[in-house]
């Protein structure tokens, strides 16, 4: 699979300018960029922490992922993303190995990255994402 790095660690939030707020003025991170990333429901803001991403998630409605999420489990850590060379052969590599996929091949995400997600029953109940640069 070749995983290189942690790409990021997404956190849901309920409160996106809340959140930005307590990363800004709490911690003392940067906010470098805003994205809605509409066929997800999704609207994230990105902060840089060494040479990992934090990306913070509010839902745009109460029926996307991140809403059920919040919903189900409140906010949080929702996810952890690793970036590989490419995201659709690290899916199918992933599901020829047992695992259970979200995604049968990888779809554009925020930052214009190629994502593709793994189930958290098949990753010991972390929701594990493959993101990518290319195809």
């Amino acid at each position: 699979m070749n995983i290189s790095h942690i790409e990021h660690i997404g956190i849901a939030v309920s409160n996106l300018e809340e959140s930005i707020h307590y990363y800004e003025e709490i911690l003392g991170l940067k906010c470098y960029a805003i994205e809605e990333v509409v066929d997800q429901k999704v609207k994230t803001a990105f902060f840089l922490v060494g040479t990992t991403k934090i990306e913070l998630l509010e839902s745009t409605s109460p029926e996307g992922p991140i809403g059920k999420f919040i919903t189900k489990k409140g906010q949080g850590i929702h996810h952890i993303a690793f970036a590989v060379n490419n995201a659709t052969e690290a899916l199918k590599l992933a599901k020829k190995r047992g695992v259970t996929l979200v995604d049968n091949q990888s779809r554009k995400g925020a930052e214009g990255l190629n994502i593709g997600f793994l189930h958290p029953k098949s990753t010991h109940g972390v929701l594990t994402e493959l993101c990518s640069k290319q195809e």
